[in-house]
């Protein structure tokens, strides 16, 4: 595409050359004032065009240490300069054409090779400006863009100067230098067009329409609560997007994480050659729970709880949870961890709330076991049937694994729940179970105890 681009500016300059050198060819034997300024026009074109070339040459090169966002702007620099050139010509066409007709002196020799050259300029700056606005367009290049505008404007002003030669021709000589006025008249427009767009890409002017469309994805993007800053740039055919999103504090962070990644993908998909830069912030929400405070607080600690209880006595708050800490942490550190936990809870609901933290050993992860004696299987699943009858509710015991490993004995089963009971009766059931199993088997490190409906099968 870089290889594109430079070769149709580099065929741009030779036929910007040669119109050029024909027409002012024409001029000087024709005297045309139309003419003439039209091989003024061509020259500053040829000027403007290699500029052009140049810009679009040094654009193509990758961001480096000193230039972080690329080297596009050239070719808005590029742009801006061609803007001058063009006003520059405006200003001398009206000068000279006023000139002639308040003195009169106008003497225009028409001749057939004259007029053939402005008309083959009229074809060929349609060719050029067709071929330079789909490489534009597909490139997102100003200089280009810049470019088709230039010989859009040389192709209508050429017709001008036509009827006026075909006016002058016809024995009214002063037409040429009102065709000249009206060529003027297009270069200016031509010129405030492309200085209004290059000085908006300058001043990073987000292009229009854009905002709405990425505050609208915002919107689209679930999880997302509000796009709270929003900045957009363009530089070439790269639109560099900085966003400010907020999201719940209380998501976890591959869920954070997940809604960026779906922001980032929905605006590169709107915009393909967009540059997306994302910063997250969490915010409180005013339906967050004390439950979802604390959890919040643990998790970013990176301090595993469990057990958690808040109470509501009188008018006080009171906090509790187990927290699991390494088994082989020095107490003391331990506590500190604790407690430093326990003031940052406070700080977070206030001084007035009173947080109690139990300590146990973190449950250690990845350990070696192997499976027990067949007849010590058996031995404590025929326990465990017994003690259900005890504790009542709770019957069927089966996929019982027994497994040894460097702390104990791990004890895992299924059971079934005989009759109707809500979570907190069966979780107590299945508690005082697992309690009487290590109370009658003191080798039995720990025991976890799936229940499941009677009618439902495992």
């Amino acid at each position: 595409m870089a290889s594109e681009k430079q070769n149709v500016a580099l065929l741009s300059l030779v036929a910007s050359a040669v119109l050029a050198a024909a027409k002012l060819v024409a001029a000087v034997f024709t005297g045309s004032l139309g003419i003439l300024s039209e091989a003024i026009h061509s020259l500053l074109d040829t000027g403007a065009t290699a500029i052009t070339f140049a810009a679009v040459r040094i654009s193509d090169r990758p961001p480096d240490k000193t230039h972080h966002f690329g080297h596009a702007k050239v070719e808005s620099v590029s742009a801006l300069t061609a803007t001058g050139l063009l006003f520059a010509t405006t200003i001398w066409i009206v000068y000279e054409a006023i000139h002639r007709l308040l003195t009169g002196d106008v003497d225009v020799t028409v001749a057939w090779w004259a007029v053939a050259i402005i008309a083959a300029s009229i074809v060929i700056d349609l060719n050029r400006s067709r071929a330079l606005r789909r490489v534009a367009q597909a490139t997102a290049s100003e200089a280009l863009e810049a470019d088709a505008l230039h010989f859009t404007s040389d192709m209508w002003s050429s017709l001008v100067v036509l009827v006026g030669l075909a006016a002058a021709w016809a024995g009214y000589p002063w037409a040429d230098p009102l065709a000249a006025l009206v060529v003027a008249a297009f270069v200016a427009l031509a010129g405030y067009r492309l200085g209004k767009r290059t000085l908006d890409t300058l001043l990073d002017a987000a292009p229009p329409g854009t905002v709405e469309v990425i505050e609208r994805l915002a919107d689209e993007t679930r999880g997302v609560l509000d796009l709270k800053r929003l900045r957009v740039r363009p530089a070439g055919s790269t639109l560099f997007v900085d966003a400010d999103l907020t999201v719940r504090r209380t998501l976890p962070f591959d869920r954070v994480a997940e809604i960026q990644h779906r922001f980032v993908e929905a605006v590169r998909s709107a915009y393909p050659n967009s540059d997306v830069s994302v910063t997250v912030h969490p915010v409180a929400l005013d339906d967050e729970t004390v439950f979802d405070k604390v959890n919040l607080i643990a998790a970013r600690a990176g301090r595993p709880i469990h057990h958690l209880t808040v109470q509501h006595v009188g008018d006080k708050l009171s906090v509790s949870f187990d927290l699991e800490l390494d088994r082989t942490m020095d107490f003391t550190t331990a506590h500190d961890a604790a407690t430093a936990l326990e003031n940052a809870i406070g700080e977070e609901l206030g001084e007035e709330v009173e947080v109690e933290s139990h300590i146990e050993p973190l449950h250690s992860d990845g350990l070696s076991g192997a499976e027990v004696a067949p007849d010590v299987r058996q031995r404590i699943e025929a326990r465990l049937r017994k003690l259900a009858d005890g504790v009542g509710l709770l019957t069927d015991i089966h996929d019982l694994r027994a497994r040894h490993n460097e702390h104990g004995l791990f004890v895992t089963f299924h059971c079934r729940v005989a009759g109707t009971g809500t979570v907190e009766t069966v979780h107590d059931a299945v508690d005082a179970l697992e309690s009487a199993l290590k109370q009658h088997m003191p080798e039995v490190r720990r025991v976890i105890a799936h229940a499941e409906p009677l009618a439902r099968e495992p």
